[in-house]
């Protein structure tokens, strides 16, 4: 049975093999590209679809449903003036009112534009439109890019005029994540095609790994769209996401075959040969480490929040489909190239044999080896201040701060606070079930710390009654987010089981306090799963342990200095999500290098002794592995050309964090603990026991200090 999946596994390295697996990748990609095209219209950017699924103000959308008027969006108008509205404003809002209504877009309830209300102070004036979208993002950008149209002319001579609420918010958030995906494929194709050009300072082989990312990219976008249009939740930031990870994770395992191939390259005077030995010697740990991110990833459908629950699957998928392409159609276009792709570099036979396990990294690792204890207690101190960072983590991050731009949405907000309750744009919504008790629920809530007013919207035999509940604060804030228990137990205890508080702030309530959960759930979770896959890959028990540790140092440190880097830009906070993101990537991720590197150790090990085995494992994997560090740490970088704080904060952390662990933690801190350790290292392994019963006593002893 080995021997079979061995064959198999070096089949595009045969020389049949090579043109099969080329032409069926080929066809493979003429036949998803239709399905790859409809990847961002089965998107859900709306902010429900980042709600967990059985949160409170889900429940209250469902029972919105069972109103005649049903779940409507609605889009507010605001119009300021420093001085006072005027004569003529007034008149100008009314003729742009009249002229929207006489053409209402897609989805827009009659009549429109409702009659605007005035700020007791006369310096602003409120309408609402509602809109019925039904989960269909274009409606409500269509709605609101209209609105925006027909009022623009107004907006003259120091009067403002705005469009926000739900719907304005809802649009301006569709909107970024609609450019999402042309603006990451291009930033990124542009920084591999960079990156490779210098790490190969080739003019010709850049083409061949960027071609099979190209193959993984249109495959993951189909497979994407097969899932969403499945019942998968699938959004901008999921999208996104899942591009960044299919090119970086993609042009790692590029790299670190190649790297292999070079080297037999050198040791075997057919191509053919040479690439079937580095799939058989570098591919377990590549499988290894797609293995790890899958499974880490794939953890997140324990997640609470449908948009974190979503990307488990999807970004699992992406790497799968990433790892698959690099040990297929990799190979067979590496095979086709053959040594002239690498030209004026070409690795020719007999060439530079046995130089591997010296250079620069051999060095790095024989001056870590002098000192090993003494490196790794003061690289681990030093990671341990980054630490302290964590000291100034805080979720202020909200829906209204996130933009990087000036946005409509936000700037209407802030006119309507200036003249209004802050949560006049976007009311909380109540539903009392039992209708014979919504009169004592509308006045404990209009006694209730925070209510500004409390309005009855809807009556309904079977659904019950409606109310809309403006809050004194702005409905994005985390003031507002802070009310919603509070006003769920008054309202509970006025009307009974069946009343339900919902609505945009406490959708935003709901999700952050999943993310606080999924944050304390799945770090345990992932952990375990990781610990499972090094052990079986190292057959080692403390091993596992150590490189985990590491790791979550790593990680600790990286989101220690990046939020002192986020309170120096003066961003507003962090997402609640931040964490967990940063925790599953960088985990995951820095596990790979660790993969990567321990396994060519032990592989060393077995001939060399310990010693000399992460001496040879380092100068050996110490450029790829730092390679393919800085690729990753690229891609990811990439997510800050993005006009929003959440992924600009997601792609920092995970790239300071992947620099991080390959130029510290695996260069350095690894490295040191191991030569510390010796042969403890492999713990209850068969190359432990065998150690011991060798007496090395050849390996110096640890060094006391």
């Amino acid at each position: 049975m080995k021997h079979a999946l061995g064959r198999i596994a070096v089949f595009p390295a045969g020389r049949v093999g090579k043109w099969v697996v080329l032409a069926a990748w080929i066809l493979l990609i003429v036949a998803l590209s239709p399905l790859g095209s409809r990847f961002e219209g089965a998107q859900e950017n709306e902010p429900s679809s980042f709600l967990p699924g059985d949160a409170e103000s889900v429940l209250v959308l469902d029972q919105l449903d069972r109103f005649p008027s049903g779940e409507a969006i609605p889009a507010v108008v605001v119009a300021q003036r420093d001085g006072g509205l005027t004569p003529a404003d007034r008149a100008a809002l009314a003729e742009a009112t009249a002229r929207f209504n006489r053409d209402l877009p897609e989805g827009v309830e009659a009549p429109g534009l409702l009659a605007p209300q005035v700020s007791p102070d006369g310096t602003a004036a409120i309408a609402v439109a509602s809109i019925r979208a039904g989960g269909e993002s274009d409606l409500i950008l269509d709605a609101v890019d209209e609105l925006r149209a027909v009022l623009e002319p107004v907006a003259t001579g120091g009067l403002r005029v705005e469009v926000t609420g739900p719907a304005g918010f809802s649009a301006d958030a569709i909107e970024v994540f609609g450019g999402i995906n042309t603006t990451l494929l291009l930033a990124t194709a542009l920084l591999v095609f960079v990156l490779l050009i210098i790490i190969y300072r080739s003019p010709i082989f850049w083409i061949l790994p960027l071609l099979a990312v190209a193959f993984a990219e249109v495959t993951a976008r189909a497979l994407g769209y097969l899932m969403a249009s499945n019942g998968i939740t699938v959004n901008g930031q999921t999208a996104g996401i899942l591009l960044v990870l299919v090119f970086g994770a993609g042009t790692d395992y590029a790299l670190l075959l190649t790297a292999r191939y070079r080297e037999e390259l050198r040791r075997h005077e057919d191509r053919h040969e040479a690439m079937a030995i580095a799939i058989r010697r570098a591919g377990p740990a590549i499988v290894a480490s797609a293995a790890t991110v899958i499974a880490a990833l794939l953890v997140l459908l324990v997640a609470e929040v449908n948009g974190t629950s979503g990307l488990g699957p999807v970004g699992a998928m992406g790497v799968a489909v990433a790892m698959i392409v690099m040990m297929t159609a990799l190979p067979a276009l590496l095979v086709i190239g053959g040594r002239v792709a690498f030209w004026p570099f070409i690795p020719r036979y007999g060439s530079e044999a046995g130089d591997e396990t010296r250079g620069w990294w051999r060095r790095v690792g024989d001056r870590v080896a002098r000192r090993p204890r003494r490196v790794w207690i003061g690289t681990t101190a030093a990671l341990v201040v980054a630490c302290f960072g964590l000291a100034g983590l805080d979720s202020n991050l909200t829906s209204a701060n996130d933009f990087r731009d000036e946005v409509g949405s936000v700037r209407g907000q802030e006119l309507i606070s200036s003249a209004f309750p802050g949560g006049s744009a976007a009311p909380t919504t109540v539903v009392v079930g039992d209708a014979a008790r919504a009169p004592q629920v509308v006045r404990a809530l209009e006694a209730a710390p925070g209510v500004a007013a409390v309005r009855e919207v809807e009556r309904d035999p079977q659904a019950g009654v409606r109310l809309d509940v403006t809050l004194e604060e702005e409905p994005y804030s985390t003031a507002a987010y802070a009310r919603i228990p509070e006003l769920r137990d008054v309202v509970r205890e006025a009307g009974g089981p069946t009343a339900l508080v919902g609505g945009p702030t406490a959708e935003e309530a709901d999700f952050r306090e999943s993310a606080r959960r999924d944050n304390l759930v799945i770090p345990p979770l992932v952990l375990l799963v990781v610990f499972l896959i090094l052990a079986l890959l190292l057959r080692a028990l403390l091993a596992p342990l150590v490189l985990i540790g590491t790791v979550i140092l790593s990680f600790l440190a990286a989101l220690g200095f990046s939020v002192v880097a986020f309170d120096l830009v003066d961003f507003p906070g962090e997402s609640p999500t931040l964490p967990l993101f940063g925790f599953i990537f960088l985990v995951a991720l820095g596990v790979d290098y660790n993969i990567f590197l321990m396994a060519r150790v032990r592989e060393e090990a077995q001939a060399h002794g310990t010693r000399e085995g992460m001496l040879r494992g380092l100068a050996v994997t110490g450029g790829v592995i730092t390679s393919a560090g800085v690729v990753l740490a690229g891609t990811f970088l990439v997510l800050g050309v993005l006009p929003l704080v959440t992924l600009t904060e997601i792609g920092f952390l995970v790239a300071f964090g992947v620099l991080l662990d390959t130029l510290v933690v695996r260069s350095i801190l690894v490295p040191a603990i191991t030569l510390d350790m010796g042969d403890r290292i492999w713990w209850p392994s068969a190359l432990w026991r065998r150690s011991r019963q060798e007496a090395p006593a050849a390996e110096p002893a640890p060094d006391p200090t």
